[in-house]
């Protein structure tokens, strides 16, 4: 649905990057254009170059925003690993889906090019969010008398176990109401991996 929205003078940057969330939320990373968040803002395409060099900065500046967002979110649920990592750890999947949910704009920004996180600004925030997870994983490893050497190999994996169930909930594969309630799977996924990573450095050390 194409929504025209009026900005006051002095938001244009920010009416373009509302306009350009529900772009993004509606078709995904291919529906965003610059030409196409100024019509839905009112603007001429020329309009918005004040604010954008072009598509790329607009979803770099997306993704900047998504991370560091993303980032608030999980350190919040992590808590500081409290009241052991186990649990703080089962909040963050939890804080992972819930944002990839409420946020689907952004979350699609975050994800949608590797080469958006080439930038300073994105690729900083990114490393930043990756850096709380490998902390989380770090914590966890430790709690159960494991070794942290894979730590951060262990971080990307549960990335990437986090990401396909949100994308899976995003889609819609997933729904609590359908009977497929996405967080029992991610809580469980994630369980495995861990337990299987202790289970073998226990081998190893024997």
């Amino acid at each position: 649905m194409e929504i025209k929205r009026k900005y006051h003078h002095g938001s244009l940057k920010r009416a373009l990057i509302d306009a350009a969330l529900e772009l993004l939320a509606e078709g995904g990373p291919g529906a965003l254009t610059l030409t196409e968040a100024a019509k839905r803002v009112g603007v001429t395409p020329a309009a918005s170059y004040r604010h954008f060099s072009g598509r790329d900065d607009l979803m770099g500046e997306l993704a900047r925003r998504g991370f560091e967002l993303f980032g608030e979110r999980i350190e919040t649920a992590w808590d500081e690993g409290r009241p052991d990592a186990p649990a703080a750890m089962r909040r963050m999947g939890a804080a992972y889906l819930a944002f990839a949910r409420e946020e689907p704009g952004l979350y699609s920004a975050m994800f949608g090019q590797a080469a958006t996180l080439a930038a300073p600004g994105p690729g900083a925030a990114a490393d930043h969010a990756l850096e709380i997870l490998w902390r989380a994983v770090v914590a966890y490893l430790q709690h159960n008398g494991a070794p942290a050497r894979d730590a951060r190999d262990l971080a990307l994996q549960v990335w990437a176990l986090s990401h396909g169930v949100a994308m899976l909930t995003i889609s819609g594969h997933l729904d609590a109401d359908k009977g497929a309630d996405p967080s029992p799977v991610l809580e469980g996924a994630v369980r495995n991996l861990m337990e299987a990573a202790i289970a073998r450095s226990n081998l190893t050390s024997r």
